[in-house]
C-alpha cells in the first residue's frame, strides 16, 4: 500500500549573523529532534540570514525555536520574489483559504517590517505596508497587542559599502515564534560569579548541546567541565597512581599515591572518542573542540574512531594562524573489544600526534605577530 506523502509548508529563517559555520548544524540536529529532515526549497546560502524551509508542521517549526539560539524568528512565508512585483504576484497565488484564519474580522493584527542591510524611513515603510492593500485584511489594526503579526522582510545583500537602491529578496509571512537568542544574555560569562582562565561563552555552550540533540532526561557527561584544556593557559596533565600495576583490592589509603605525568593533546582526544564509542547510546552524540594551527589544518588530523560518524566539523577563529573546530560525531556501531585500541592501527594516527605541538606553534605565531607589530611601529 502506497504511503501518501506529507504536505510540507514553506517556513522563512531569520537567523543571527554571528557564527555562520554553526547555524546549518544546529538547525538540521533540532529538526531531527523531532523526527524532521532539513529540507531547503533551494541552495541554502550559508552566510545568508534568511533560509527558506520546507517543514511538515507549524508545531515542529514551534519546537525548533523553543531551542535554537542561531535563528532570531521563523514565519509562515506567504510570498517570496525577487522584486516588488514578483512579490505581490507570489501573494497573489498563495492559497486564500490558508490565509482566510488570520484575516478575519473579529481578529487583530500588524504589519512590521525587517530590513537586512539597509534602514528604512518611516514613510519608506508605510509605503511598503500600504502597497498590500490588496490582501484581503478583514480585522482590526492593533500595534500594541495583535493576535497576528505579519513580516515584510528584505535582503539588500552582504556588502555594507555597496547597498543597492532595490532589495535582492523580499518576503512576506506570518510570524510564529521567536528563538532563544535572549538565553545568551541571561546565562553570560560577565554574570557568573566564578570565571576561570577557560570558562565556555554561553552561546557556544548551548550550541554544542543543540549539536548533541540533548534532550529533556537525557544523560549528558561533561569531562572537561565548560573549559577548553588545550594546554595553554592551563596545563594539560594526567593524574594517575605509582601503584596503577597493583590489583584494586591489594591497594590502600596507606600506599595509594597519586602522581601527576604528562598528557598529550593526541592521548586526550584518543580517550575521548574511545570513551564515546565504548559508553554512549546507539545515535548518541559526542561534541568537542578541536584546536587547529590553520597553516597545516586538514581533514586527516580529525581524530576518527570505527564506532563514531563524523556528523559536522564548525571552525571558530582564534587568530590569523589558530581557530578551534566544533567536532560533532554520532554513534553507529556498538563498541567491541578489537575496537579498544583501533587508532594504534589506524594510518592516520601520525597526523594526530602535530595536535602535541599546538602549544608550540600557538605561541611561535604569537611572537611573530608581536615582532611584526614592533617592526611596523618603528617605521
Amino acid at each position: 500500500m502506497a504511503l501518501r506523502a506529507v504536505a510540507l509548508q514553506r517556513y522563512l529563517l531569520l537567523l543571527a549573523q554571528e557564527h555562520l559555520e554553526f547555524r546549518l548544524p544546529e538547525i538540521k540536529s533540532l529538526l531531527s529532534l523531532h523526527d524532521g529532515q532539513f529540507s531547503g526549497e533551494q541552495e541554502i546560502r550559508v552566510d545568508s540570514p534568511f533560509w527558506i524551509l520546507n517543514i511538515p508542521s507549524e508545531e515542529m517549526a514551534k519546537g525548533l525555536m523553543k531551542r535554537t539560539v542561531c535563528a532570531k524568528s521563523i514565519f509562515e512565508l506567504w510570498g517570496h520574489g525577487r522584486s516588488a512585483g514578483e512579490l505581490y504576484a507570489s501573494l497573489k497565488n498563495y492559497p486564500v483559504d490558508k490565509m482566510l484564519p488570520y484575516l478575519q474580522s473579529d481578529s487583530t493584527y500588524k504589519i512590521q517590517i525587517h530590513t537586512f542591510n539597509k534602514t528604512l524611513t518611516q514613510a519608506q515603510k508605510i509605503k511598503k505596508i500600504d502597497a498590500l492593500e490588496f490582501l484581503p485584511f478583514k480585522g482590526k489594526v492593533n500595534l500594541k497587542k495583535p493576535e497576528h503579526i505579519f513580516w515584510i522582510l528584505e535582503d539588500y545583500g552582504m556588502d555594507p559599502n555597496n547597498v543597492p537602491e532595490e532589495p535582492f529578496d523580499l518576503y512576506f509571512g506570518r510570524w510564529i515564534a521567536d528563538g532563544q537568542r535572549e538565553l545568551i544574555e541571561s546565562y553570560s560569562v560577565k554574570k557568573r560569579h566564578f570565571i576561570g582562565n577557560t570558562s565556555m561563552d554561553a552561546c557556544l555552550s548551548f550550541i554544542m548541546a543543540n549539536h548533541g540533540r540533548v534532550k529533556p532526561n537525557d544523560v549528558v557527561y561533561d569531562p572537561f567541565v565548560g573549559t577548553a584544556p588545550y594546554g595553554i593557559r592551563e596545563a594539560t596533565r594526567r593524574t594517575g597512581s605509582q601503584k596503577e600495576t597493583v590489583k584494586t583490592a591489594e591497594r590502600s589509603t596507606e600506599n595509594h599515591i597519586f602522581v601527576s605525568s604528562s598528557y598529550h593533546l593526541s592521548d586526550i582526544f584518543f580517550d575521548l572518542l574511545k570513551f564515546a564509542a565504548e559508553y554512549l547510546v546507539m545515535g548518541g552524540r559526542l561534541v568537542y573542540w578541536l584546536p587547529i594551527y590553520r597553516p597545516e589544518y586538514t581533514e586527516e588530523i580529525i581524530p576518527r574512531h570505527p564506532c563514531l560518524k563524523l556528523i559536522s566539523n564548525c571552525e571558530q577563529m582564534l587568530s590569523s594562524h589558530t581557530s578551534r573546530r566544533l567536532i560533532t560525531m554520532e554513534k553507529v556501531k556498538e563498541f567491541k573489544d578489537q575496537d579498544q585500541n583501533s587508532h594504534l592501527l589506524d594510518g592516520q594516527y601520525m597526523p594526530y600526534r602535530g595536535h602535541n605541538s599546538f602549544r608550540e606553534k600557538y605561541f611561535s605565531g604569537v611572537t611573530k605577530r608581536i615582532a611584526k607589530e614592533e617592526k611596523d611601529n618603528q617605521k
